[in-house]
């Protein structure tokens, strides 16, 4: 029992160590036939065809970063209501109430964004 246990785990480390193997070997193969011949224009910040107009690091409004994030979380949190939806005559009452707890959650967050000016988008 013990011997065939070890084996099952060998095979396993077997295949780890080849996998890793082969994506250090890729990665070796694409580096020694990449052509590398940096220009002072291939290495200028792309900007969607335009010509870049200043400093590249300049910071961007944190706002931005808060309206996407807001967005991610109320997508996210939006996936949980359909299974929800379907499954709400099974779940009966306690699954209702919960769902409901839930969803005040949601608008409490929302409504505080609103307040804060997160949803302001200039």
């Amino acid at each position: 029992m013990t011997s065939a246990y070890l084996s099952s785990w060998i095979y396993v480390a077997a295949f780890i160590a080849a996998g890793a193997v082969l994506v250090v070997g890729i990665l070796l193969f694409a580096k020694l036939i990449n052509p590398s011949h940096p220009t002072t224009r291939k290495l200028a910040p792309y900007e969607c065809g335009i010509e870049p107009v200043g400093d590249s690091w300049r910071p961007f409004a944190v706002r931005y970063y808060i309206f996407g994030l807001l967005f991610l979380i109320f997508d996210v949190e939006s996936v949980f209501l359909f299974p929800w939806a379907i499954r709400l005559r099974a779940l009966g009452t306690s699954g209702y109430i919960e769902m409901l707890i839930f969803i005040v959650v949601l608008v409490v967050g929302l409504l505080y964004a609103w307040k804060k000016g997160a949803l302001t988008w200039a």
